[in-house]
C-alpha cells in the first residue's frame, strides 16, 4: 500500500493569521519526503476559513521543486471554475517539471459562496464538469485539445509542453452522489473517496461504479484512492479527546463553507443528493454529525490506527491511502508529533499490506 498525506490549509475559526498558517503548514510539507510518505496532496478552495489554498497547482509546483520522489496530487481541481485548456497546459507543465510524478484529481464543487463569487451558476456545474473533464482527459492522452460542447468550444490546439508520459491510472475524480460516481466510471478514471458517508454505503456505490466502469470501458477500474483524517498518540484517551475536538472544529468549518443542511440544495438541479441530505442534517443536528464524522476517521494509538485503516481498506479496496494530519486549529507541534509517530509505527505496517480489491 502507498501512503500519502494532504494539506488542507484549514484555518478553522481563523485561529491563526493566514501567514502563520502557511509558515507552519509548509514546515510540515518539508517533513513528508524525509518521513517516507509516498505522495503530497493539496486542495482548492476559496474565500472562507475552510481552506485557504486558492491555487492548488501553484502550491504543488512549490512542493515539486523541494522534493525528488514523492508523487504530487490534486484533491481536487474544481473544473467549473477554470478554462479547461489552461488546466490541461498547467497539468502537463507540472508533470513535465516533476518528471512524471503528478496525479491529477478533479471534481465539480458544491459551495455556493465559491460559485456565486465566480459568477457561475450551480445549475450548470454538472455539464461544465463533464465537458471540461472529457476535453482534458482526451487532451492529456493524445497531446492536443479539441472539443465541441454546450459550454466548451475548443478548436484543435496542441498541449505544450507535450504530455511527459502516459496518463494511464494517473487521473482521478472525486464524487459524492451515486450519479456522479456513474459519470466518473463513464469518463474512465479512478475514484477519490472521502470519509463523509458510512463505509458500507460507499462500498455499495463503489460496486456500482466498478460495474459501470467494466461495462463502458471493457477493463478493470483502477483502485480508488481513499482519504482519512488521523491523529496518532501513545495515549488512547488523549488521542480520542484531541480527535473529537479538532476534527470536530474542522468539520464544523466544512459545514459552514458548504452550507450543509441549507434548503438551497433542494432547488438546484444537479445537487439532488445534497438536497436529500438537508433534512437529515437538520433532523440529526450539528453535534451528532460532528461525532459521526470523527468516528469515521483513523485516530488512536498506533495499533488502533493500523486496525482502523486496514478495516477501511478491506471494505473499499484502495492501494493508496491519503492521510490528513492537520485540521481544525490543532497546534503544529502536535500535528508534527502525530505525523512522526505515524511514520515510525503505522506506515511500515501499511506499506507491507498487499491490498485486496473487492469485486
Amino acid at each position: 500500500m502507498r501512503v500519502g498525506t494532504s494539506f488542507l490549509f484549514n484555518n478553522a475559526n481563523d485561529q491563526f493569521s493566514d501567514q502563520e498558517l502557511y509558515r507552519d503548514q509548509l514546515h510540515l510539507v518539508d517533513l513528508v519526503e524525509p518521513l517516507g510518505f509516498d505522495s503530497v496532496w493539496g486542495v482548492e478552495h476559496h474565500f472562507t476559513d475552510y481552506s485557504i489554498c486558492p491555487d492548488i497547482l501553484q502550491f504543488l509546483t512549490w512542493v515539486a521543486a523541494r522534493t525528488e520522489a514523492v508523487q504530487l496530487g490534486t484533491q481536487v481541481v474544481v473544473l467549473p471554475w477554470h478554462d479547461p485548456l489552461r488546466v490541461a497546459e498547467q497539468v502537463s507543465l507540472i508533470d513535465t517539471m516533476s518528471q512524471g510524478r503528478f496525479l491529477f484529481g478533479f471534481g465539480r464543487g458544491a459551495a455556493r459562496v465559491e460559485f456565486d463569487t465566480f459568477g457561475i451558476s450551480m445549475e450548470e456545474t454538472r455539464q461544465r464538469y463533464l465537458e471540461s473533464a472529457e476535453m482534458i482527459i482526451q487532451g492529456l492522452q493524445q497531446g492536443y485539445c479539441e472539443y465541441e460542447g454546450e459550454f466548451i468550444k475548443q478548436p484543435h490546439m496542441p498541449i505544450r509542453p507535450a504530455p511527459y508520459k502516459s496518463w494511464k491510472n494517473r487521473i482521478y475524480s472525486a464524487a459524492v452522489s451515486p450519479e456522479s460516481m456513474a459519470m466518473v466510471a463513464k469518463l474512465g478514471v479512478g475514484m477519490l473517496v472521502n470519509p463523509i458517508k458510512p463505509w458500507d454505503q460507499t462500498l455499495a456505490e463503489l460496486y456500482e461504479y466498478r460495474c459501470t466502469y467494466r461495462e463502458v470501458q471493457g477493463a478493470e477500474p483502477p483502485p480508488p484512492i481513499a482519504t482519512t483524517y488521523a491523529y496518532v498518540h501513545a495515549d488512547a484517551d488523549h488521542a480520542r479527546e484531541t480527535s473529537y475536538k479538532f476534527m470536530g472544529d474542522y468539520y464544523r468549518s466544512a459545514m459552514r463553507h458548504y452550507e450543509f443542511g441549507s434548503e438551497h440544495f433542494k432547488t438546484i438541479k444537479g445537487y439532488e443528493f445534497y438536497g436529500k441530505q438537508t433534512d437529515t442534517y437538520q433532523k440529526v443536528g450539528e453535534e451528532r454529525i460532528l461525532k459521526y464524522f470523527t468516528e469515521l476517521q483513523a485516530w488512536g494509538t498506533p495499533d488502533q490506527v493500523i486496525e482502523k485503516v486496514l478495516a477501511i481498506q478491506s471494505k473499499i479496496g484502495y492501494e493508496h491511502v491519503n492521510v490528513n494530519f492537520a485540521f481544525g486549529h490543532l497546534p503544529t507541534h502536535e500535528v508534527e508529533a502525530s505525523m512522526r509517530l505515524f511514520a515510525d509505527e503505522v506506515m511500515p505496517t501499511l506499506k507491507q499490506v498487499q491490498a485486496a480489491i473487492p469485486t
